[in-house]
């Protein structure tokens, strides 16, 4: 296993959510990261941020990790759930708060029903 296979697998198993974006959870550097950030921030998700833009053998170590070629890329409990299209499509079907609650990973259900109400 490479370094950066090495590193992601030790952040994704560490870690009961971590999202690989470009930039960081403050600060995000793609409109893509920042929506999926922007999300995990407002129902209160507690996540790792791990900015690919710092490295580039990381940047290209998680699209062949996860055999998926785009960034930002979303981690539950080591499981790779998808990218900005997939966990819009999930928080709008409340399919996240499933994942969420399945995995034991805390979330405000209020902050979540409110991001479905403003895009109904």
């Amino acid at each position: 296993m490479s370094d950066a296979a090495t590193q992601i697998k030790e952040t994704v198993t560490a870690n009961d959510v971590v999202l690989f974006m470009k930039g960081t959870k403050s600060m995000p550097q793609c409109g893509f990261s920042s929506r999926v950030a922007g999300v995990l921030n407002f129902m209160g998700v507690d996540f790792t941020d791990v900015n690919v833009l710092a490295d580039e053998g990381l940047r290209q170590g998680i699209k062949d990790y996860s055999d998926w070629p785009t960034i930002p890329q979303l981690y539950v409990k080591g499981e790779f759930v998808g990218g900005c299209d997939i966990i819009t499509e999930m928080t709008l079907s409340g399919e996240l708060d499933t994942l969420f609650n399945e995995n034991g990973v805390g979330f405000d259900k209020d902050a979540a029903d409110k991001i479905r109400e403003a895009n109904a």
